[in-house]
């Protein structure tokens, strides 16, 4: 596992956003649309490695890693949002993302098809999330970031890789497993 850009902090603890004017956001692309998250939550960027597959999770969970003797599950986004699965190529990353969860520091990589740069985006940049006409849930956007004459989809990073909805979903894709045998 080569890391291509760590960008951790040594505490190992997940920080909380300030508000403030300015915020820094990883950018990267997923199915042709350019996606950011806050800096913050991020733990590493790692090149892609052969992941293990897990029976009877939904599609989106694509397998688990390990990191450092961790065990990492691995997301695939554009499966979260609806839309094909990821095509792995050579610029195929996994971005490290620190939840919390219970009290403690949960990892989870999230696969992507790119990472671009990290973006220093004012405050006054940033709309609020449009409530039509999106092509992912409403509730998964932070906000819209103006940048270079284009908007760039800030992820709200609490509900897309919510532990309890993705708990959920993976007990229900056993459920319909179990009543198809």
């Amino acid at each position: 596992m080569a890391a291509l850009n760590i960008l951790r902090r040594s505490d190992g603890h997940p920080v909380q956003e300030e508000p403030g004017d300015i915020r820094q956001f990883l950018t990267f692309q997923l199915a042709g649309e350019t996606f950011a998250v806050g800096i913050l939550r991020i733990r590493e960027i790692l090149e892609y490695i052969k992941l293990t597959t897990v029976p009877l999770m939904p599609p989106f969970i694509r397998g688990v890693m390990n990191l450092r003797g961790a065990v990492v599950p691995v997301i695939d986004l554009s499966l979260r949002f609806a839309r094909d699965q990821t095509a792995i190529n050579r610029r195929t990353c996994i971005v490290i993302i620190e939840m919390e969860h219970a009290e403690q520091c949960q990892l989870i990589g999230v696969l992507v098809d790119t990472v671009h740069e990290v973006l220093a985006i004012p405050d006054s940049e940033i709309e609020p999330p449009p409530q039509f006409g999106s092509k992912i849930r409403v509730d998964f956007i932070e906000g819209m970031a103006k940048v270079d004459n284009h908007f760039v989809v800030l992820l709200n990073v609490d509900k897309v890789l919510s532990l309890e909805e993705m708990s959920l979903l993976s007990e229900l894709s056993r459920q319909e497993m179990t009543e198809e045998e």
